[in-house]
């Protein structure tokens, strides 16, 4: 966690151009995208509520419609069975009866038509069924109705028809007071028409108000007229809050009564008063507001995912001149002065890149001018210093052959005078930097013959060279100061004799001189210090291994030089790594 938490925190720091232009232009979208998304989401979900609203009431005024011209319907059959009977006077009841058949004939949700006494005396009716015996019509609420007012046609609650035998039948009945011309004068009779009442069940069943929703109506003072639970509510396993629909006769309300929200449209129906009651749940519109606002996460995903796809390749296409830029600088910074390519993009980019290489052209120029200048210093400051050997050794010498003399050892002084001789003589070579092995070797061989009569047999040597080798080039005086830190600080504090060997070869393609002597050794810091020049020697030449070391380096390159292998107590070994180069290969 901690990992990815850097690589985060190191990818924000880096502030890479497209890192910038992406994030930006990414923050930018994310923010209009989210302001769009929250607008179109307010928008769709206030439409969608009030879709629903006005779909509620659109439906509610659909049944109130039909329910309107259905009753009118039946009210306009109750007023022609009502006319028919008025006109009867010296009709036949027979043709009557076969008239009021007929009506009912033509309408089938028409059940019965019955006309009776004050007394409940059944006068006419159809179809003809004889009555029940126990059918009390005082009790019955329609008759009660055209008695109490017998000018108002009157609609019962639904109810099962019971007054004939062999009729069990769900209706309305519709009700009037009438007045009949009889023999004996007028007589008050009620009329009665039974209108099935699966017809208004029909045309309420088939409204829908969601998954959930329903339709039910009251009448004037509350009571049931119709529920798609009907059973349940006169079994009390159901109850409607039917106190608030009393008080309004249009409108919508949201009801929490029952432990669910519920949305509750109202209408009434002008004929008879009755309220229809649109029931729609709310958790559906929430439903449908849980829908639309994962269409619009999808959509604002899918929007979002494609924009930074493109803002990615718009900001890669913006930045990869730059970055290009960017690595040719790292490249100058690790080292690298070669870099010249070319680097195409906006107008700015090209300039930019175009200043960077004139600049880098004069840098290079300005490094090659002070490499010349730096090796010429160098050069003059080694060849001060090996001309600094000579007076030294020079010095030293003589006064070894003054001691010689002063003890009569004459051959001895003949020996030395005459290496010396040599020694000068190719040390000198007429100013050249370069001599061949075989003259480099003759140059240590005349130093150790000198060395070896100054500390009196104080140590043996041995030379050996290959013969493929004598005529290769090396630089003049390399194993002098080699040699003479092996006498000086390897050989010298011993107490036994010392040996020397020097030898030349070819190895892996290049010249390797080997100097190896048995002296004390040297400890690894030390080993370590003399290449580096740390370590200062005394008594020695003055030159040093780090010099020899460094004109080997500087004129052959870094892959050559010297390499020290030395254990305490055991011995030294020198090996001296330079180019294989003949006569037409020389360089210096």
């Amino acid at each position: 966690m901690k990992r990815l938490l850097s690589g985060v925190v190191d990818a924000i720091k880096a502030k890479s151009i497209q890192f910038i232009i992406t994030t930006s232009f990414t923050l930018v979208t994310v923010l209009v995208v989210l302001f769009v998304g929250v607008m179109l989401y307010s928008k769709f979900t206030e439409t969608a509520e009030q879709n629903a609203y006005l779909n509620t009431q659109q439906i509610l005024e659909q049944v109130k419609y039909n329910l309107d011209s259905y009753l009118n319907g039946t009210t306009q059959i109750f007023e022609l069975v009502d006319d028919k009977i008025r006109r009867s006077q010296g009709v036949a009841l027979e043709k009557l009866t076969e008239q009021l058949e007929a009506i009912v004939e033509t309408r089938k949700d028409i059940v019965s038509i019955a006309v009776f006494s004050r007394t409940g005396e059944l006068l006419i009716g159809t179809p003809a069924k004889p009555m029940r015996k126990n059918s009390e019509l005082a009790e019955q609420s329609w008759f009660q109705s055209a008695v109490a007012d017998p000018n108002n046609l009157s609609f019962s609650l639904p109810h099962i028809q019971n007054l004939f035998k062999g009729e069990y039948t769900w209706v309305v009945s519709m009700s009037r007071g009438i007045t009949i011309k009889g023999d004996r004068g007028d007589i008050p009779a009620v009329l009665l028409v039974d209108v099935n009442f699966k017809e208004i069940d029909d045309l309420c069943q088939r409204v829908g108000l969601g998954k959930k929703g329903y339709v039910y109506i009251i009448d004037l003072v509350g009571n049931i007229v119709y529920h798609p639970q009907q059973q349940l509510v006169y079994v009390g396993l159901k109850n409607e809050n039917r106190s608030l629909p009393l008080r309004y006769s249009y409108g919508s309300y949201v009801d929490d009564s029952g432990g669910e929200q519920r949305l509750i449209t109202i209408k009434t129906v002008d004929q008879l008063g009755w309220k229809i009651i649109g029931v729609s749940y709310m958790d559906e519109i929430a439903t449908m507001k849980s829908e639309i606002s994962r269409f619009l996460i999808w959509l604002l995903c899918f929007v979002f995912v494609i924009v930074l796809l493109l803002l990615s390749y718009i900001s890669a296409k913006i930045s990869r001149p730059i970055m290009m830029l960017e690595r040719s600088m790292e490249r100058v910074e690790q080292g690298d002065f070669t870099v010249n390519e070319p680097i195409r993009g906006c107008h700015e980019v090209e300039q930019l890149s175009a200043r960077f290489h004139l600049m880098m052209a004069k840098v290079r120029e300005l490094m090659n001018q002070i490499i010349r200048e730096q090796e010429a210093k160098r050069k003059s400051e080694l060849e001060v210093l090996q001309a600094q050997i000579h007076p030294h050794f020079l010095y030293n010498t003589l006064n070894s052959v003054v001691r010689m003399v002063g003890i009569g050892k004459n051959e001895d002084v003949i020996t030395t005078i005459t290496s010396l001789s040599k020694l000068f003589r190719i040390s000198l070579s007429r100013g050249k930097s370069i001599i061949t092995v075989q003259e480099e070797i003759e140059h240590v061989r005349n130093y150790l013959i000198i060395q070896k009569m100054r500390y009196k047999q104080k140590f043996e040597y041995e030379i050996e060279a290959r013969e493929e080798v004598l005529a290769c080039k090396t630089l003049k005086l390399l194993l002098q100061p080699i040699v003479e830190n092996a006498i000086y600080h390897g050989i010298e504090p011993m107490a036994d004799p010392g040996h020397i060997r020097i030898s030349a070869s070819l190895c892996e393609g290049k010249l390797l001189f080997v100097v190896q002597d048995n002296g004390l050794g040297m400890p690894p810091h030390v080993r370590e210090q003399v290449l580096a020049g740390g370590y200062k020697s005394e008594g020695g030449s003055g030159v040093g291994i780090q010099n020899v070391n460094e004109r080997i380096r500087l004129t052959f390159g870094e892959e050559y030089g010297l390499e020290i292998e030395s254990e305490l107590e055991v011995g030294t070994t020198v090996k001296v790594w330079l180019p294989y180069l003949r006569d037409d290969e020389q360089e210096g």
